[in-house]
């Protein structure tokens, strides 16, 4: 595992020992609430090309969680060289096309690669990730896997922007929703992911899979949290421009048909589907458990208030 200590690197961790595999992790330790005592870890650094920790042994196979840039992948793969059996790439389903029809595949046109850029942004980081899928299928070949995980969520997850929703879903009451409630929005649970992973490991699958899971709207998420959480909500729809910039799932129209993407080929491989209901619910559990920490993003209750003439 290159970098298995962050939300998706440890749901890989986590199937891998489930059944029955040896792990290492090759990592800053830095980031992430640990690892099992199982796994075997390795200290180094991607940024400054610290590799020294790979430079002996042999493993099954690499999965690459950690790279965004070709200059990464590269150094990875001159390291291990041909002491590994399969390069499995984490890439992303920003790799894909804007504005393509929904349900499109893995054969879909992908965006130009990019080989290196000095920020990574909405408009970098899927061309980076492009040109990183490039370099791994010219090294490895019939040994390269590439799995393009959608917006991964589940209990554990360490970014805010799901939880948001989830906890104002199950508070109640009215909520402003800068956007109509027919967005739709197409999550993978972190464990499908990880499932899906060590599947196409242990069956040696090559080429490219989507990692998406079942498809939904924002409007039926909400919904969801609510009534899992014994409350009602209503659904106000006020101007995007009303909300703070970059506000949680909200997406541009255009880029909406992005969240319909055809999952068929990873499922026939083995990922599971977890239902979103249940998925929430285990999100909605695990935040509770945890106390609810402040999450940075969107609206406080006394600013949404506000936005909707309580104040």
């Amino acid at each position: 595992m290159l970098g298995g200590n962050g939300f998706v690197g440890q749901a890989i961790v986590a199937d891998a020992l489930e059944h029955g595999h040896e792990v290492t992790s090759f990592s800053r330790g830095k980031s992430g609430p640990g690892l099992p005592e199982a796994v075997t870890q390795l200290v180094g650094d991607r940024e400054n090309g610290n590799y020294d920790a790979l430079r002996t042994g042999e493993w099954d196979t690499v999965v690459d969680l950690s790279a965004f840039q070709t200059r990464q992948v590269d150094q990875a793969m001159d390291v291990l060289g041909d002491r590994i059996g399969r390069y499995v790439f984490i890439s992303s389903h920003a790799v894909y096309a804007r504005e393509l029809p929904p349900g499109t595949d893995e054969t879909a046109p992908r965006r130009a690669p990019m080989r290196a850029a000095d920020v990574l942004t909405n408009e970098t980081y899927g061309p980076c990730k492009v040109a990183c899928e490039d370099d791994v299928l010219e090294r490895y070949g019939d040994r390269a896997t590439i799995v393009r995980p959608g917006k991964v969520t589940g209990p554990g997850d360490s970014s805010a922007t799901v939880v948001y929703w989830v906890r104002r879903g199950a508070r109640g009451g009215r909520v402003a929703l800068p956007t109509t409630p027919e967005q739709p929005l197409q999550f993978i649970d972190s464990r499908d992911l990880g499932r899906l992973v060590v599947q196409l490991i242990e069956d040696e699958r090559a080429g490219a899979f989507n990692a998406v899971g079942p498809f939904t709207t924002i409007g039926e998420f909400i919904q969801l949290a609510a009534e899992l959480a014994g409350t009602t909500v209503e659904l106000v729809q006020v101007p995007a421009d009303s909300a703070p910039a970059r506000f949680p799932l909200m997406e541009p129209e255009t880029e909406w048909n992005s969240r319909r993407r055809d999952p068929s080929k990873a499922r026939s491989a083995g990922m599971p589907v977890t239902p979103v209901r249940k998925t929430i619910a285990d999100v909605l559990a695990w935040d509770r458990d945890r106390g609810e920490p402040a999450l940075g993003v969107g609206l406080s209750a006394e600013e949404e208030a506000a936005l909707l003439g309580q104040g």
